[in-house]
């Protein structure tokens, strides 16, 4: 530690007395500016102080609309989203339920579906993410079949493949021998009978109020998917080809009903009309335990077969046609995650009722998706102290970090290790609604710098640290004009900011809380215990 201490602080000094600016967030800095430390010629000091943390109810709601769900942006500007589906409940922070709703669009608007067309099958098609290591698919082998092909009996070779779903998309209950339907999502597709309308609050919230119509249909997903090839055996041609997901089997009569009915009628005659005749489906489990399954609703679609009259000179046939309803967000969809809570008898739920924002919650409760967040405060005593350091010694702060550690307790229960999955912002007080609000990114975070690390995640406790060196440092030490920043308090939560291209951050605004499947309890402003308290650490110099 010391030699690390004695590195960093040759970094700040080269700043401080060689009249260079020079900023770290870093606390290994290289060796530049070692001589600083022969012979003593600078003391560092490391330092730990107190901070007031508190818990932040956010009444299980949160924005969850289309442009909340995105989780990458492309450099073109094409978007990925996750939407959340399942149950999981435990004694922390009770019961949590996801659905999951969405408008759909006719591949093409206006279609034209031909003489008496008939729907033969209509299937909806989830593409969860799967694990790709190959010794993880288990490929049957070939069943030699005869199926009907229009009118022929045609002699076929089927494969099929088996894909365990991605672990790293799922959260609560996943083990076999967990609960045993624990592993099992039983989905169901009801139709929507409230029109999404995204630009009202309604549609833009967690908690909406929405009318079901008709059940479409119901599936199972088991923990893994199945991809299907079909192959004639004459010209080993494909008959048929599935990427690995689960095809859930929806009413036929309905859409017989509801699409082929009103082939050529306005209903049908584009989008606008189209999303106000079928307003959209809901997706949703029976489950209240289980787990929580991320998936792309961008790789969802309904497929609808069916077949119409055509007249070849005389003969009448009927050939099969496949038609798609695209769910995708790309192509304007509404959507919304859809969250319920019941938090009786869970900690969270006794917790909530007793928070102190004046002295701190002694227990930190983080959850995505609507649940809480936590505010930090450092104390203005703390930032008195600092100054004077600053005035009188002429120190000067080289590493500024808030450390909270994971309660020991609880995380025996082993929850889910998150790495860096949180965010960080400053709170600044709104003039019109007079309450505090993130309006920016923390400074530190906003200047590029790597402003979180976690460590000992195999380990009981762990702990994470955010990296507050700027934001400290333009508190305590005046500029120029001899002003010092606002000491602002500070909101954490759970889901990381989202990327554009990979690399750059979209805006403060954007992150995976919408999303974010992770909870976590931490120890807070707890006095009982100083050790494993959320504190600021930090690392200041001075010159002999």
């Amino acid at each position: 530690m010391t030699h690390t201490v004695k590195r960093t602080l040759a970094m700040l000094f080269v700043a401080v007395f060689g009249s260079a600016l020079l900023y770290n967030c870093e606390p290994e800095a290289d060796s530049l500016g070692e001589q600083l430390f022969v012979d003593g010629a600078a003391e560092g000091n490391v330092i730990s102080y107190p901070l007031i943390a508190y818990n932040v109810n956010n009444n299980d709601s949160i924005r969850s609309d289309a442009g909340r769900l995105i989780s990458q942006v492309t450099g073109t500007g094409t978007t990925s989203s996750l939407a959340v589906l399942g149950a999981f409940s435990e004694g922390q922070f009770g019961m949590q339920k996801a659905s999951f709703l969405t408008q759909l669009r006719m591949s093409t608007d206006n279609f034209n579906f031909g003489t008496t067309p008939k729907v033969d099958s209509v299937v909806l098609v989830m593409k969860p993410y799967v694990a790709s290591a190959a010794d993880s698919i288990i490929t049957r082998p070939l069943k030699e079949e005869n199926i009907l092909i229009g009118t022929e009996n045609v002699a076929v070779s089927t494969e099929i493949k088996t894909y365990p779903t991605d672990f790293t998309f799922k959260y609560g209950k996943t083990k076999l021998g967990t609960g045993g339907s624990h592993t099992l999502l039983h989905i169901n597709v009801d139709e929507i009978t409230t029109f999404m309308d995204s630009n009202i609050d309604a549609f833009r919230y967690s908690n909406p109020s929405v009318s079901i119509g008709q059940s479409l249909g119901s599936g199972i997903l088991e923990g893994r998917v199945t991809a299907k090839t079909i192959t004639k055996k004459s010209d080993n041609t494909n008959v048929f080809t599935s990427e690995p997901g689960l095809r859930i089997r929806l009413n036929k009569d309905f859409f017989q009903t509801k699409i082929l009915d009103k082939n050529g009628k306005p209903e049908l005659m584009d989008a606008a009309n189209f999303t106000r005749y079928f307003k959209g489906i809901k997706l949703s489990v029976t489950d209240t335990d289980g787990y929580l399954l991320q998936l792309s609703p961008d790789n969802m679609e309904i497929v609808m077969y069916y077949t119409n009259e055509k007249n070849d000179n005389g003969t009448i046939t009927r050939p099969q046609s496949t038609f798609k309803f695209s769910l995708s967000g790309n192509v304007g969809n509404a959507r919304l995650g859809q969250y319920e809570y019941d938090r009786t008898s869970s900690a969270w739920g006794i917790a909530r009722n007793s928070i102190n924002p004046t002295t701190g919650d002694k227990k930190l409760y983080l959850q995505g998706m609507g649940g809480p967040s936590v505010r930090v405060k450092i104390p203005d005593q703390t930032i008195n102290d600092l100054k004077t350091l600053y005035v009188t010694k002429k120190a000067a702060i080289v590493s500024a970090r808030i450390r909270i550690y994971t309660d020991e307790v609880v995380w025996k229960n082993n929850y889910k290790r998150i790495d860096n999955n949180f965010t960080l912002l400053p709170l600044t007080k709104d003039e019109k609604t007079n309450l505090e609000v993130p309006k920016d990114f923390l400074t530190d975070t906003s200047v590029g710098f790597n402003w979180i690390r976690s460590y000992d995640l195999d380990k009981n406790p762990s702990y994470y640290e955010f990296t507050v060196t700027k934001t400290v440092k333009d508190i305590v030490e005046q500029a120029a004009d001899g002003t010092t920043k606002e000491n602002k308090p500070l909101l954490l939560n759970m889901g990381k900011f989202i990327l554009s291209d990979g690399t750059k951050r979209l805006g403060y605004r954007f992150t995976e809380r919408a999303f974010a499947t992770e909870r976590g309890v931490f120890v807070g402003s707890d006095e009982n215990n100083p050790e494993k308290r959320i504190q600021l650490k930090i690392i200041y110099g001075t010159k002999k």
